[in-house]
């Protein structure tokens, strides 16, 4: 009776190992969106808009082409409020115009997770944060790039969460959308960014996120290299 198990064993032990190889990126980049109550359909509409029309801009592109590898490792996530945050586009690899297009397309067709909930901000850094020890791919430098546009409604603080992110080598970076608070990036300046080179790019409003988001994307992924 024992002979069957003792076969499929052996099998395990003896077969080849089919390891991933894992890819060396200039960067892997964590999107994490803003899709908490203060965000209408009309606004989380303009928000993907603006991500894809950013992967389709020669912009973010040719700031991908110029990098050592010509390459990065990228996932998106929506964020909410507590225990709200969710994965809308795993990791892949963008190195090519083809594959930046492909992600535009994607995001274009990407449904809102949550239809509301609070502004859980250290659960959107600890939720992306948790993301990088998914991607196969390796690299230098860890981003974590972080939209919306309110403080925290609901949960803990979040500088205790951005401390714990930096001091693991990641970056945040912020882009607060200023369509209700006026002073919201002074509160991702103080509050929420963090690490080597981190900075904001704030929107004025919605109809201003395309052309933040591409500038933003840009900045980040030329990184050190090219200066900023």
């Amino acid at each position: 009776m024992k002979w069957p198990y003792l076969i499929a064993a052996l099998v395990l032990v003896l077969a080849p190992r089919l390891d991933v190889v894992a890819d060396e990126v200039d960067m892997q980049l964590v999107l994490a969106i803003d899709v908490s109550s203060s965000v209408n359909y009309d606004e989380y509409n303009l928000q993907m808009r603006g991500f894809a029309e950013a992967f389709r801009s020669d912009l973010v592109i040719e700031a991908i082409a110029a990098g050592p590898r010509g390459q990065i490792s990228l996932a998106a996530t929506h964020w909410a409020g507590l225990g709200e945050q969710q994965v809308i586009l795993n990791w892949r690899t963008i190195a090519t115009q083809e594959d930046a297009h492909e992600f535009a397309r994607q995001l274009d067709n990407v449904p809102r997770t949550f239809p509301y909930g609070g502004t859980a901000i250290a659960g959107a850094l600890d939720h992306a944060f948790s993301l990088f020890s998914r991607d196969r791919n390796t690299s230098l430098r860890k981003v974590i790039d972080i939209s919306g546009d309110g403080v925290v409604s609901i949960g803990r603080p979040p500088e205790a969460a951005r401390d714990r992110i930096i001091a693991a080598g990641v970056i945040i970076n912020g882009l607060p959308i200023l369509n209700d608070e006026p002073a919201l990036e002074s509160y991702y300046q103080e509050r929420v960014i963090g690490g080597i080179g981190a900075f904001t790019e704030p929107a004025k409003g919605y109809e201003d996120f395309a052309r933040a988001i591409a500038e933003k994307l840009a900045r980040e992924i030329r990184g050190t290299w090219q200066g900023v």
